[in-house]
């Protein structure tokens, strides 16, 4: 098979070596070039993210230093060292480089289990392939069941299905606390980087209008403007919470921005209509007792964090069935290249018989043409039948023992038996 994976991501390399990986890719050099010329090299894919570098590529018998120069031309261009290559390196072959790119485009192999980003950088590393033609026959098969792999996976386990960031968990409660989050309005208070994430993804999700306070009004009049909200003074938060539905607060205070009493007076004034209260900052600006308010709901980092790492277990447990996927994809995969040996010489074995035909029916020509068409056409059918059936026990055993991976023995024998190697049939 001569497939070959040479690389290194998260789990095996710092991420400030990943950053000289990932800069150096930046700089304008064309990777899959270079991995073309290198000798030995037949089809190649070059796959760059920030949590990984790998060069997937298929090698050519006779190169035993086809290997080795892949390996350079990674260290070369982000700087590293023979130490840095024997620590982060990692080298897959035929079927463990099969099965790893599997699992890498269904995100089994992903920082975060179940992203969806992965697959995209995945199809665009092979359409790049396919654009400097460094792909093949056996990449392009292997790229679209890869691809395949990736959907069943997606599709039939719950890998995806549960939030694991703490910002898009704030997000999932929220839906399940109101049914939807279409026409809710959403307050920021702080303008802290999570607050913002969380916003984003409740807006994605249905929500309608933000307004943020921040001490630094400026800064306020800025976010607002980034959402298309409203900046809110800070001192005017009471009065806003009359109107919103999702409080995401992110300060830097010492003490509690909201406090109990002023939560249970704004509940009074609402008329109890629900509020969903997210405090995401340390230390926390929501008294603690808020919670306990009727139709308040309130969580924490901890409270969301611990959301966050329940479902991330629960996607692992999901994964166990992808990875039940991978696997039987990739055999099926490795039959299909198995039967890639003896193609050649089923096709040679069928053209042989239809010459045969052919010739034969030339020759018999003379008594052929006087009979009527359909007779003609009958004759030629029944030529052609006998010879699949006579086929048709070696062809199913070349099929047979390319899955065994045995074939060759049966190849070589075939061919010379039927004389499909040029030595001519005596007349």
């Amino acid at each position: 098979m001569n497939l070959i994976l040479i690389g290194m991501n998260h789990k095996t390399a710092p991420v400030e070596i990943r950053e000289r990986l990932s800069i150096a890719c930046n700089e304008g050099f064309n990777p899959l070039d270079e991995i073309k010329a290198i000798p030995g090299v037949g089809e190649a894919l070059y796959l760059s993210t920030c949590n990984r570098v790998e060069i997937l590529a298929r090698t050519q018998e006779g190169h035993p230093y086809a290997e080795e120069r892949l390996k350079d031309l990674i260290f070369r261009h982000g700087n590293l060292g023979e130490e840095d290559m024997a620590r982060c390196l990692y080298v897959y072959r035929d079927s463990a480089a099969i099965r790893h790119l599997f699992r890498v485009a269904a995100s089994l192999d992903s920082l975060i289990m179940g992203e969806p980003q992965i697959l995209g950088q995945v199809k665009e590393a092979y359409r790049l392939a396919v654009d400097h033609q460094a792909a093949g026959i056996i990449l392009n098969k292997l790229l679209h069941r890869a691809f395949r792999v990736a959907k069943r996976i997606r599709t039939e386990t719950g890998i995806a299905s549960h939030a694991v960031s703490v910002s898009y968990a704030a997000v999932e409660l929220a839906k399940k606390i109101f049914g939807t989050l279409k026409g809710k309005k959403v307050l920021l208070i702080g303008a802290g980087e999570m607050s913002e994430l969380a916003a984003r993804h409740l807006i994605k999700h249905g929500g309608d209008q933000i307004f943020v306070a921040n001490r630094t009004h400026e800064r306020a009049i800025q976010m607002a403007a980034d959402f298309q909200g409203v900046p809110v003074d800070f001192d005017d938060i009471g009065e806003s919470l009359r109107e919103v539905d999702i409080v995401i607060s992110s300060t830097g205070a010492t003490g509690y921005i909201l406090t109990y009493d002023m939560i249970a007076a704004v509940l009074k004034r609402r008329k109890n209509r629900l509020l969903f209260l997210i405090d995401i900052a340390v230390p926390r600006d929501i008294d603690p007792r808020a919670g306990d308010i009727d139709n308040v709901y309130l969580y924490n980092m901890d409270n969301l964090q611990d959301i966050a790492d329940d479902n991330m277990q629960i996607r692992r447990g999901e994964a166990e069935k992808g990875e039940l996927i991978v696997a039987a994809e990739a055999d099926r995969y490795i039959e299909w290249f198995n039967t890639l040996a003896v193609v050649p010489t089923i096709v040679s074995l069928k053209e042989k018989a239809v010459g045969i035909i052919n010739l034969e029916l030339e020759r018999s020509s003379g008594w052929l043409r006087n009979l009527r068409n359909e007779d003609r056409e009958a004759v030629e059918i029944m030529a052609n039948a006998i010879a699949n059936k006579i086929l048709h026990d070696p062809v199913t055993c070349l099929k047979e023992e390319s899955q065994e991976g045995s074939a060759l023995a049966y190849v070589a024998a075939i061919r010379r038996l039927f004389r499909l190697d040029g030595a001519r049939d005596n007349d």
